[in-house]
């Protein structure tokens, strides 16, 4: 008889953990809480008939270049849409600061700052699978390139402190300050730093900043496709709200049992230590966040016009608005004027809405639990940069922060990160240890973002779990050539 493997959420860890697990022969059932598959990888019709919303998240720079996904061979399993530009930048005078694809075309349009942009940029998008893996490994561990992790670590420096006011122009500093706000930590700070580094270093890679045509859902229907042709199943509307109620097997027959979730829900295991117990509780969520989708009659209006030709828009304005809206969260207040992450991804791909049809997907980041609903905030933030937006809004869905938790119970107070995203909690996520993903528990992983390499749609925790779970039944280290080569 195979050893069983439970896997407690359907996310793109908890799916890259179970069809590594089924890949070695175990018997893998996936429990999810929600009624469809996904987790932050879902798609849906939220507004209108025949219009579909990311649920989640929905460019993903990240996927294209994980080694799992590559070793999974997702390229070859679903259809990419790599973008003209990358990300816009929309300012006041209805100009905007584009990261086009084309790094010459990016240099060339932020005028006297485009060499120093170049600079900083060129080297890491040149270096994107070295700078992965520095990224990928553990800070308790000597990096695997540590030229790159040098030169990674001077440009933290310089992005994440208040040197970068003078070595950048305006421009410049506006581009980078919206991509170093996905970190959702205040600025400036190394931690964003890191983040939006590694994320800004992709936009002007070969993959770029690409999303799956058709939605998001397309990465967790292509993960469920090879689960269950490797013979495991998934089991939805199964909300695991205790261990303790959880019959997953035998631990000393070899079953397993991986966890897709908030790290807090080892606090239900009844033989939890208290050490460890301890560092679980001391574990912090950060702020959240609070997202609205419009159905639209039509393109955004923008008032810079190339900011049509990317699909990711961040809208804050200035390095200064930017920093001064994060940081006004970070004290646990609502910014009057916030930061907003946005995607158009119509511009790029149709097949998301009917002929005419428009799709804006958009949020902002708030306090713990927040019961704000971001629309209008959204609309006059959007409203700013492109003038009469509000008469294109045919419906629209929002989700509050306290919504989204209950909605996805690993969105902890809305928090969609996986825990604070701090440079003290990149070495202690969620417990200082060599192998993070294996607990005191026999046989109990971890393998959400809560583990390293943290947030994004990589894969990775949920792969590092379940090579940790397989080497430790085998005592012989386990690769991913292993199982997809």
């Amino acid at each position: 008889m195979a050893r069983r493997a439970t896997v407690v959420g359907s996310g793109p860890n908890g799916l890259a953990a179970a069809v590594s697990l089924a890949r070695a022969g175990y018997d893998v059932h996936v429990l999810e809480a929600s009624s469809s598959i996904g987790g932050g990888v879902r798609t849906a019709g939220l507004t209108l008939p025949g219009v579909r919303h990311d649920v989640g998240s929905a460019v993903h720079p990240a996927a294209r270049s994980s080694p799992f996904f590559r070793a999974f061979g997702l390229s070859e399993r679903i259809e990419w849409i790599t973008p003209e530009a990358s990300y816009a930048q929309p300012l006041d005078g209805g100009r905007a600061a584009i990261a086009w694809h084309d790094l010459d075309r990016t240099v060339d349009g932020l005028g006297a700052g485009g060499a120093a942009y170049r600079r900083l940029i060129e080297p890491l998008s040149r270096r994107i699978h070295e700078l992965v893996a520095v990224t990928g490994d553990q800070l308790l561990r000597v990096p695997r390139h540590p030229l790159v992790m040098a030169g990674f670590g001077a440009r933290m420096l310089l992005t994440g402190t208040r040197a970068g006011r003078t070595a950048f122009s305006d421009d410049v500093q506006a581009l980078l300050a919206g991509v170093l706000a996905h970190g959702n930590t205040p600025l400036p700070s190394l931690a964003a730093a890191a983040s939006g580094l590694f994320l800004a270093a992709h936009a002007h890679t070969p993959e770029g900043w690409s999303l799956p045509r058709g939605g998001a859902q397309r990465i967790a229907d292509a993960l469920v496709d090879d689960l269950r042709a490797h013979g495991g199943s998934v089991e939805t509307g199964s909300h695991v709200r205790s261990l303790a109620d959880l019959d997953w097997g035998d631990p000393g027959a070899g079953d397993l049992l991986l966890l897709d979730t908030a790290p807090r829900l080892l606090l239900t295991h009844p033989d939890i230590p208290d050490r460890y117990a301890r560092a679980i509780r001391a574990y912090r969520h950060g702020s959240a966040a609070a997202k609205v989708d419009f159905a639209l009659d039509g393109p955004v209006p923008w008032a810079a016009a190339d900011v049509e030709r990317a699909p990711t828009v961040h809208l804050g304005g200035t390095r200064a608005e930017v920093e001064a809206g994060e940081n006004t969260v970070a004290a646990g207040r609502i910014p009057g004027h916030p930061y907003v992450l946005a995607v158009q991804p119509t511009v790029v791909d149709p097949s998301r809405a009917p002929d005419g049809t428009h799709v804006l997907w958009a949020y902002i980041h708030v306090p713990p639990a927040s019961t704000l609903d971001p629309t209008e905030l959204v609309t006059q933030q959007v409203e700013r940069f492109a003038p009469g937006f509000r008469r294109r809004v045919r419906a629209s869905h929002a989700v509050t922060a306290a919504q989204r938790s209950r909605v996805n119970p690993s969105d902890i107070d809305g928090d969609i990160l996986g825990g604070a995203f701090t440079l003290t909690q990149a070495v202690r996520r969620p417990v200082v240890s060599r192998t993070p993903w294996r607990t005191p528990m026999p046989g109990v992983y971890l393998a959400s973002a809560s583990t390293p390499p943290g947030p994004g749609v990589t894969g990775m925790p949920g792969w590092r779990a379940a090579r940790q779970a397989l080497t430790d039944r085998t005592g012989v280290p386990v690769s991913l050539d292993d199982l997809f080569g």
